[in-house]
């Protein structure tokens, strides 16, 4: 794994206005920022994974990942089309969770009982291995 981080808020959707997209934007970079220690990455083949906890009311899933997406560039990779793949999962807090297959950044956000966004990076693996 390269990374992973928890966006302790509800998130966004692409389709809401420029300046709360672009404040929320800044909050997912922020939060990223605080684990992150390397530099951006200079190759692509990245496979990006979320996991969406909601409430009630959900945003839809696919609404949710091209702002989250936009706003790692610069800081985890030079542009978005280093994303070669992407795995997006949405959950409803009060579920049913195999805590001990859980990764740590994904228990605190099922403990916290806020909704919240799951994000790992990682290296892709090759297209036989997904199917």
């Amino acid at each position: 794994m390269l990374f992973e981080f928890l966006i302790p808020r509800r998130p966004l959707s692409i389709q809401a206005k420029h300046k709360n997209r672009q404040r929320w934007q800044q909050f997912i970079r922020a939060e990223a920022a605080k684990s992150w220690t390397g530099t951006a990455l200079s190759t692509g083949d990245v496979h990006l994974t979320l996991v969406y906890l909601f409430d009630t009311d959900p945003a839809d899933i696919d609404n949710i990942i091209k702002p989250i997406l936009d706003a790692l560039i610069g800081l985890v990779y030079p542009d978005d089309a280093f994303i070669t793949d992407i795995e997006a999962h949405k959950r409803p807090l009060v579920g049913t969770f195999d805590l001990t297959r859980c990764p740590s950044e994904l228990l605190k956000g099922i403990a916290g009982g806020k909704e919240c966004v799951y994000v790992r990076i990682t290296t892709a693996k090759v297209l036989e291995d997904y199917l």
